[in-house]
């Protein structure tokens, strides 16, 4: 009798924590709006401190008259609020205006280099994972010995040196004296010519190579992404050494971990599973935390590589002054923050269901 009242309050159990999880999920994602509407307003209001963007990127160009009248035909001669409130309006059926520069619809801007700048952060983020978390797990293991105080001492120096330093220094050895990589763009002529020639291209070069067939085609945009990942990807990794260190040590020492000494279990099984999943959690977190990162960092990597995504749209739109396109590239990013850290928090609660609660 006792066995028959069990199953359905295990199965009721079971439900409720379902419940939890749909609940977290449904209150994280309506968190999304009000985030990505601070941030939108945000950016609104700190472009309209500069004045009105025809007035930044053309006024000293104009004389007066002609100056007021494009003033007025755009609308900016009307209150903020109202400017403010169509410019909500236009976000929400997808119109982001036009550039002044070169009199592009910026939702073309965005799509055309947004994938760029996505491959980027994809190549980053492999390369910081590859690196951090296995050395923040050796670092861990030999706490407080020689090969932990070489590995902190890289942390500091990767995540301190500045991007375009490590940037340049590395197309220095590896492109100049060594020759062995390209330093700038993310393909070749040759291979850039016959990617435009896909139909429905996607952006991404390395999915559009693989698309063409051609191995050398998918060999020349690795390795024109090479010396950006890696100037990007350290940077980060030493983030990830000192937080899988931090973590794994609190870890290490606990009594499951001795438990499961004492039964044989061997070291490297001790270190990479029943230390690491549970330092797992606060690494994904981060992971959510440092997209902004990867998406500030964006700006000078791909400035300093040539490498056309978002970021280096963006140095030339603010060279350009042209706040239009600023304004929407910086709102993009914004979303895409707050759409990483949703992501992350659902993973992490499918992880650990004590965060849900």
């Amino acid at each position: 009798m006792a066995i028959i009242e069990a199953v359905p309050a295990a199965t009721a159990q079971a439900k409720a924590k379902g419940g939890g999880l749909g609940r977290f999920i449904l209150w994280r994602a309506i968190l999304i709006i009000p985030t990505v509407f601070i941030l939108v307003t945000m950016v609104f209001l700190l472009m309209r401190t500069l004045g009105n963007p025809i007035t930044s990127a053309v006024g000293d160009r104009l004389p007066p008259a002609e100056l007021a009248k494009r003033v007025a035909e755009a609308g900016y001669d009307r209150p903020i609020l109202v400017q403010y409130f169509e410019y909500l309006g236009q976000i929400f059926t997808g119109n982001f205006g036009v550039t002044f520069s070169d009199r592009r619809p910026v939702t073309e801007v965005l799509v055309t280099f947004g994938a760029a700048t996505l491959e980027l952060a994809v190549y980053t983020l492999i390369v910081a994972l590859l690196v951090g978390i296995p050395l923040g797990m050796l670092a861990a293991y030999y706490r407080d010995r020689g090969p932990d105080a070489f590995l902190r001492v890289f942390a500091i120096f990767t995540y301190a040196t500045p991007v375009f330093f490590s940037g340049l220094i590395m197309k220095l050895i590896f492109g100049v004296w060594l020759g062995w990589l390209p330093v700038s763009g993310r393909a070749s002529i040759a291979t850039e010519l016959q990617l435009q020639t896909l139909a429905n291209p996607t952006g991404m070069y390395l999915i559009d190579a693989i698309r063409t067939g051609s191995a050398a085609n998918v060999v020349d945009v690795l390795m024109h992404a090479v010396l950006p990942a890696l100037t990007l990807g350290m940077m980060t990794a030493g983030i990830f050494l000192r937080l899988v260190r931090t973590n794994m040590i609190g870890t290490i020492g606990r009594e499951y971990v001795d438990s499961a000494r004492s039964r044989g279990v061997r070291e490297f099984r001790l270190v990479s599973k029943h230390a690491f999943r549970p330092a797992l959690i606060p690494i994904i977190t981060v992971i959510g935390l440092q997209i902004a990162m990867l998406l500030g960092g964006a700006v000078l990597t791909e400035t300093t590589f040539e490498w056309k995504g978002l970021g280096f749209q963006l140095a030339h739109y603010l060279s350009a002054r042209d706040f239009v396109a600023v304004q929407g590239i910086v709102a993009l990013l914004a979303v895409i923050v707050a759409l990483s850290n949703f992501i992350v928090d659902v993973v992490a609660a499918l992880i650990d269901p004590r965060v849900r609660y």
